[in-house]
């Protein structure tokens, strides 16, 4: 038991006093050691903070700066937007008047089509390839090509508006995406530090493989802006050419329509000359029964004349006188006796040529019911219908 309590072991004062140097040496070292490191410490802190500010502030400006390129390209956008959404509405207008245009061609080569039919029921001799004919053979050409002109005008308009379409739309997604950037990166540059929602977001910092670069980006929007310049210019050039167009088909229709018209008359004229030529010839019964009662008109004249001279001869001795009256009178006989022997000659010729004609008064008769037909093709049929027709500026 005593071993179970035995004293510890007491330690020299020299031992002591060299513990107590030691202890206090390693305290110094441990000290310098401590201070150093919250010298060391309090750098870095300052430093980190310095690092941390500034790139935070160089963080802000090119969110800025991003902020400005983003408003520059939606400014851009937005005013190339406006431009082809404008030029499409006028080129729809454009559009509107080639329809037109088209539907008033109908009408006039549907007339000169049944002209033309109409016209293939003159029958002998007048159905004749004249004037009239070729000029409207070519009226329908005109208006054949003109019809296939505008048609493929129209083609090509229709397809430059779904060209400026297609800008449009290019320029409103771009748009609509350079919005959704401007709100994020207008967000990023109201957070601060002291903002109650930020947190952290530790696969914020991954570079995903749908990421573009800033070149990229920029020729993006360029391209979009090119393109709708393009269109936009090329719409311009399109609508100058299709003004050229409705006003030279216009001139070409009018001109053309005159001609047929100018045609058609000098036509008319010269089958209704003819048509009256065969009317004389046929009308010689007539002429000669006027012929014989002019013949017969002349004998009461000739008779008073001849009395007169009868009488006047018995005047006695020197009152049988040459005068005035009896010089007059004789005048009168032989002028009544000359006109009823020209008379006379004419009705023989007459009478001659009635017995010629009259081999051929029933192809006189035919001939003449053939111009009337022909007149009746040409002046009421056609050229009655061909006043409904009406040239307008499209």
């Amino acid at each position: 038991m005593s071993r179970l309590f035995q004293a510890p072991p007491k330690f020299h004062p020299s031992e002591w006093h060299v513990a107590n140097k030691m202890q206090c040496a390693s305290t110094e070292s441990q000290k310098s050691s401590s201070e150093r490191m919250i010298a060391e410490s309090q750098r870095l802190v300052d430093e980190t903070e310095k690092t941390t500010q500034k790139t935070q502030s160089d963080v802000n400006k090119k969110i800025e700066q991003r902020l400005e390129e983003i408003k520059f390209w939606r400014q851009e956008l937005d005013n190339k937007l406006e431009q082809i959404v404008n030029e499409t509405e006028v080129l729809l207008t454009f559009k509107t008047r080639l329809e037109k245009a088209l539907e008033s061609c109908k009408e006039p080569l549907v007339i000169a089509q049944k002209c033309l039919l109409n016209r293939q029921r003159r029958v002998g001799i007048d159905l004749v390839h004249d004037e009239v004919e070729q000029e409207l053979v070519k009226e329908v050409e005109v208006l054949q090509g003109i019809i296939a002109l505008l048609e493929r005008t129209l083609e090509r308009t229709i397809e430059q508006i779904r060209l400026n379409r297609s800008a449009k739309y290019n320029l409103e997604v771009d748009l609509k995406d350079k919005f959704t950037a401007l709100k994020i990166d207008s967000y990023c540059a109201s957070l601060t530090n002291n903002t109650p929602d930020v947190r952290y977001a530790d696969n914020a910092v991954k570079i995903e493989g749908n990421f573009i670069s800033p070149e990229d980006w920029t020729d993006f929007s360029n391209i979009n802006v090119e393109k709708a310049d393009k269109q936009r210019n090329n719409s311009l050039s399109l609508r100058a050419l299709i003004d050229s167009i409705l006003s030279q088909t216009v001139n070409d229709m009018h001109k053309q329509y005159e001609v047929v018209n100018v045609a058609f008359r000098n036509r008319v004229k010269e089958v209704r000359d003819a048509k009256h030529k065969l009317e004389i010839l046929l009308a010689s019964e007539k002429n000669i029964a006027a012929l014989k009662k002019a013949i017969a008109d002349k004998e009461g004249p000739v008779k008073v004349a001849q009395t007169r001279l009868e009488a006047r001869n018995h005047r006695p001795n020197v009152e049988l006188c040459y005068d005035t009256v009896q010089y007059k009178l004789i005048c009168e006989v032989q002028e009544i006796t000359n006109n009823i022997q020209r008379l006379k000659d004419t009705l023989a010729q007459a009478e001659t040529e009635l017995k010629g004609l009259s081999r051929r008064q029933l192809s006189l008769e035919e001939e003449i019911q053939v111009k009337a037909n022909t007149l009746y093709i040409d002046e009421v049929l056609c050229m009655q219908m061909r006043e409904s027709v009406c040239i307008n500026n499209f």
